[in-house]
């Protein structure tokens, strides 16, 4: 006779496996369903009054040089309205540039000689702070305004990778992350065989996924048994793999993972400009206020050890924004009072429109407009385009230009 007493429960390590593997095939699935293994997520046009507005210029003289058979030719449709690709857009702004040489700087953007690369981490350890969300609109926007953009996704769990068009579990191979650049074996590789061009005309991603956590790993026994030099030492690999590639960009993007580790650490110290996010709750602003005291011991520690933390500005990025929330407006005032202009003074709103696109990978700057309500779309784009210009001014106060 069996004892009915022996237990049949499976261990939680087995359970939780079970999990990842249900979880991960329906994931795969529904990415088959929104985009199939032979599509590729792909960028809307833009109508000329769209494309005149990115490039400075009127409707009148974009319609004067698709006449005159100069520049990339439009789609016209059968009414005559004329679109433009992203990647036409910025043919245009070489076109312009060349035509109004005394004008090149406004109409291509490009940093100049002498103009360092503009490296921007992005960076709060309490989840659900925004950061994927502000490093991809600020990626995009920056994209649209005709500057060359890397995105760097350092969070194992690659929501960056995700919206800009990559499966993590399925389109990558070992090494294809940062971590294949900055891992400590013979194995390391070149960045540049590591950055993949994306959909986005202007933007560029190094893909991440759970192969960076070997990184915090291994980077102990590496400093245990000191097998690099003080010039590889952790929290310069970062910055030495993006140095490879510093040429082909005016901006890198990171998106820090929501911990304190090794990774963040390197994308700080590779950084020359910060972005720390805020969700107005108390909660959220009592966890950042721990994690501002942990950050400055931490590289009080490295900077001890020779790394570089002169960043050329610090500002605090309030995001998921309800202004007549009375609450959040008390926050928002209490964060100004002590921070002063290193606080943005416009806001990412919080929107359904935002989460909406986000379900389908995509984000307000690549959808059409028609898809969501004009006016909740107008009032959220304001909103974004008014905090990522006031980091793009930084960035020109930076290079000196007004």
């Amino acid at each position: 006779m069996q004892n009915s007493n022996v237990s049949t429960a499976v261990s939680s390590d087995a359970r939780i496996a079970q999990h990842a593997r249900q979880l991960s095939k329906q994931l795969q699935l529904l990415g088959e369903r929104l985009f199939p293994p032979s599509s590729q997520k792909s960028m809307k046009t833009f109508t000329s009054g769209e494309a005149a507005q990115l490039l400075g210029v009127s409707d009148g003289y974009l319609r004067q040089l698709s006449l005159d058979g100069k520049g990339p030719s439009p789609d016209v449709s059968a009414t005559g309205r004329r679109s433009y690709t992203l990647e036409q857009i910025n043919e245009l702004r070489h076109h312009i540039a060349a035509v109004k040489p005394k004008d090149a700087v406004s109409h291509l953007p490009w940093r100049r000689r002498g103009e360092k690369l503009q490296t921007i981490a992005v960076a709060n350890f309490k989840g659900g702070s925004a950061k994927t969300t502000t490093t991809v609109y600020l990626a995009q926007f920056l994209a649209l305004q005709g500057y060359r953009v890397l995105a760097i996704d350092l969070d194992p769990q690659a929501s960056l990778s995700s919206m800009l068009g990559v499966q993590p579990e399925f389109d990558l191979q070992e090494g294809d992350t940062l971590y294949g650049a900055i891992r400590y074996d013979d194995k390391r590789r070149p960045l540049k065989e590591i950055v993949r061009k994306t959909y986005f005309a202007g933007l560029d991603l190094v893909p991440g996924n759970l192969e960076l956590m070997e990184f915090e790993h291994e980077t102990p026994t590496a400093l245990i048994e000191r097998k690099t030099s003080n010039q590889d030492i952790f929290f310069k690999r970062v910055g030495n793999a993006i140095a490879e590639v510093e040429a082909n960009y005016d901006v890198v993007v990171i998106d820090c993972p929501p911990q304190l580790g090794y990774l963040t650490l390197g994308a700080v110290c590779a950084a020359t400009s910060l972005l720390i996010t805020i969700h107005p709750q108390m909660v959220d602003v009592a966890s950042m206020s721990q994690f501002l005291l942990m950050t400055s011991d931490l590289l009080s520690v490295v900077r001890r050890a020779g790394g570089d933390l002169n960043h050329d500005f610090i500002r605090y990025v309030v995001t998921r924004h309800e202004p007549h929330d009375g609450p959040q407006a008390q926050i928002v005032g209490l964060l100004r009072s002590l921070f002063g202009d290193e606080v943005l003074a416009a806001t990412v709103l919080k929107s359904t429109a935002i989460a909406d696109a986000g379900l389908t990978k995509q984000t307000l700057y690549e959808i059409e407009r028609g898809q969501v309500r004009r006016s909740t779309y107008d009032r959220v784009i304001e909103s974004l385009d008014a905090v990522n210009g006031e980091i793009l001014n930084g960035m020109m106060r930076v290079w000196g230009r007004s």
